[in-house]
């Protein structure tokens, strides 16, 4: 059972072991045999304004089977409803559950596109390994994840801003109690018509840097996109949100390292007084940071389009001390946070052992000049008003 990102992970080899009388009879997952059952009676499109983020779905869903014994079964895209589970199955039990966060978008000729899917099969097929659940060929799932859409092409909003958020999702499904290797899984995806992810738009945000809670720790799964990692994180924030903060700056160590901020990636920009010189840096992915197809696009376009003689970009430690002296030097320049729900979001003070540091925003706006910039490069790419490293693909035609 090859993953698409080549070779067999430990995660797998163990999977194998439990399943290897089967190999030879297990099928691969197979966009060509999906079968498609319509609704009866399609939606008509909400107003963008009624679009409240993960709270309105498309008419259908697609779900696919997988056995330790026959491997992955027919995939199905039917009308959206629920799931039916026993009530031992393992995911209840013991977390068995996965699950990936894309977009798809309208572009300016009336096509739909995702971007970057490959990076999200990539990610999953490694989430999917680390916890003992069937990996699939990466390419055949966006290839029915674009048939999916394809029923619900009208429901896909247009405007800058508003997606179709695409959630695809594994969880083990044998029953029974009892710590195991799942014998059963299931594959599902469902659609999301959405408009900003925080209802104030582009809006900078407080942080409050937190090290009484711990979100990833070497050695974890901090890097992987299990349902296990959120849960946890939400009482934090509810913490942070009684002192007036949106989020949670997350601290590791000793050192109080920034890893992450919320759910999403995050970036620093400081300025070296001596040299004028620009540093761009963010957390290295060293295992408890998650692999963020959004902060890898970051990575990519400044390298590319930043002046080297001016900018350096760095993924290395560092501290919410050196935030904190760098602030008082006046060579804090700006900070946000980036993911796929958001994309980018803006920060603006950072609350720290009773304190508040400042970070900068552009006078009378609500972010700093290089949060500005990259928003705008990456929602040309993904709104198709340009292109890029074959970043986005063409699913389905509106016209």
């Amino acid at each position: 059972m090859k993953s698409v990102f080549g070779g067999l992970s430990k995660g797998q080899r163990l999977l194998n072991v439990g399943i290897g009388r089967y190999s030879r009879a297990m099928s691969s997952l197979d966009a060509s045999k999906v079968k498609i059952t319509k609704v009866s009676e399609p939606s008509k499109p909400r107003p963008n304004d009624e679009l409240v983020f993960g709270q309105t779905f498309t008419d259908h869903m697609m779900t696919v089977e997988w056995t330790a014994k026959d491997g992955w079964g027919v995939p199905e895209i039917k009308p959206y409803g629920n799931l039916s589970l026993d009530p031992s199955a393992c995911v209840f039990h013991y977390g068995f559950e996965l699950f990936e966060g894309l977009k798809a978008y309208r572009t300016p000729d009336n096509k739909i596109s995702m971007f970057r899917a490959d990076k999200n099969m990539e990610r999953m097929n490694k989430s999917a390994a680390r916890i003992c659940l069937p990996t699939f060929d990466g390419e055949e799932l966006i290839k029915l994840i674009g048939k999916l859409i394809e029923q619900d092409k009208y429901l896909v909003p247009e405007g800058q801003g508003y997606s179709l958020y695409i959630r695809p999702t594994m969880i083990g499904t044998t029953n029974g109690l009892g710590v195991g290797t799942p014998d059963r899984a299931l594959l599902y995806v469902i659609t999301s018509p959405v408009g900003p992810y925080y209802k104030t738009g582009f809006k900078a945000v407080r942080l409050e840097a937190t090290d009484y809670a711990t979100r990833a720790w070497p050695g974890g799964v901090g890097d992987k996109k299990l349902g296990a990692n959120y849960a946890p994180c939400v009482l934090p924030q509810l913490e942070a949100a009684k002192r007036g903060y949106q989020q949670n700056l997350w601290l590791f160590g000793e050192e109080k390292n920034i890893t992450e901020v919320g759910t999403m990636n995050v970036f620093f920009v400081f300025k070296d007084s001596a040299t004028g010189k620009k540093e761009l840096v963010t957390a290295p992915l060293d295992g408890t940071i998650l692999e963020g197809v959004t902060r890898d696009s970051i990575l990519q376009l400044c390298r590319k389009n930043l002046d080297p003689e001016e900018w350096v970009v760095s993924e290395r430690y560092y501290s919410i001390f050196e935030v904190e002296e760098r602030a008082a030097k006046g060579e804090l320049v700006e900070a946000f946070g980036s993911g796929t729900a958001a994309v980018v979001s803006p920060i603006k003070e950072i609350g720290w052992r009773g304190n508040d540091i400042n970070v900068p925003l552009l006078p009378g706006e609500q972010s700093g000049q290089l949060t500005k910039q990259v928003a705008s490069w990456i929602a040309d790419i993904q709104y198709g008003r340009k292109e890029y490293n074959n970043w986005s693909r063409i699913v389905a035609d509106l016209n």
